[in-house]
């Protein structure tokens, strides 16, 4: 096991952690907002360093670029799943983007019997994004930044 694919376990691992931490005191205590989103902050930030480590030495493998994706995956629905529990976020939104992502993932699937496919820079920059603007739901922010923050999800 290479230290890139056990990040991107260790990752899959913390969601739990991340989870509780959003939904700790009911998901309204300013303090516990901000240690889930450091939890998400920092788990989303494993996701930009294994991709970096695997690449820069040579790590690449079948394995990781099947596994990152679906981490990725599972990292997004764990915060919008809990951000619509918590009243957050409205379900159509998570719905949407989960349908996305979930259509996403079978076809890469599909298409993987054949070759392994990675992620392409536009993915990558999507990923980074949705998981930026959906960390602004889990912050405690004052409500003039909410049409600002809905602007950046869209």
């Amino acid at each position: 096991m290479n230290l890139p694919n056990s990040l991107t376990i260790a990752r899959i691992a913390a969601l739990p952690f991340c989870a509780w931490a959003l939904f700790k005191n009911g998901g309204d205590d300013p303090s516990w907002q901000i240690i889930a989103w450091l939890s998400f902050f920092i788990v989303g930030m494993t996701d930009v360093l294994d991709g970096i480590i695997a690449r820069r030495w040579n790590q690449v493998s079948s394995f990781g670029i099947i596994l990152d994706p679906i981490a990725d995956k599972a990292f997004i629905a764990t915060a919008l799943i809990g951000l619509s529990m918590l009243g957050k976020m409205p379900w159509w939104v998570t719905a949407l983007i989960l349908t996305r992502e979930i259509g996403i993932t079978l076809l890469r699937l599909a298409v993987v019997k054949r070759r392994v496919i990675s992620a392409s820079k536009g993915g990558k920059i999507k990923t980074l994004l949705q998981n930026f603007s959906v960390g602004f739901y889990i912050l405690p922010l004052p409500e003039v930044l909410h049409t600002p923050r809905d602007i950046l999800l869209a």
